[in-house]
């Protein structure tokens, strides 16, 4: 495999992946590093890529568990799960602040989930993969992705309703 031919199979879901890391690592320049060591990776083992029938469940995967072995590891122990891919033109300064307000609570919300939980809500309400692709990605069954979607979901919007029904009788 020369370098076009790879470039042309994982160029198409770079953004994805840099997405990924960005919401699982702290900063900009840790997504980018995990992005580069990922895509190191996949150059040292290009020969191998024709193995896979998805490439790029096999890159999301990769960057998942790395990302995870970054946030384990004692250099990283000041890393925390953020994001901010949120951005919203010609809105009043109320509603700018209020759906900022809004959009801090439901990260916040994502961010006391349990971890399966968090991945899966990135992968499919950020992300946009399918439930195949997930559970292809986590080794899980679509059955088991939905469920636990579905349970991620209730518990965000019965916290985020809690939240704007505080102090209304």
């Amino acid at each position: 495999m020369n370098q076009s031919e790879f470039l042309n199979i994982v160029i198409p879901f770079k953004d994805k992946v840099f997405r990924l890391a960005k919401r699982l690592l702290v900063s900009t320049e840790e997504a980018e590093d995990a992005t580069q060591e990922l895509y190191f990776k996949l150059w040292k083992n290009k020969s191998k890529l024709k193995d896979y029938n998805n490439v790029e469940a096999f890159a999301m995967t990769m960057t998942k568990n790395y990302c995870f072995d970054r946030l384990k590891s004692k250099q990283a122990s000041n890393l925390t799960l953020v994001h901010s891919n949120y951005k919203e033109n010609d809105t009043s300064l109320q509603n700018r602040v209020e759906l900022n307000d809004s959009v801090s609570i439901v990260h916040q919300l994502i961010e006391n989930l349990p971890e399966q939980q968090k991945l899966i809500i990135q992968l499919r309400d950020i992300e946009q993969y399918e439930y195949d692709e997930i559970a292809e990605m986590l080794n899980l069954k679509p059955t088991a992705i939905r469920v636990t979607l579905s349970r991620a979901r209730k518990t965000i919007k019965e916290q985020l309703i809690k939240q704007h029904n505080y102090g209304i009788s």
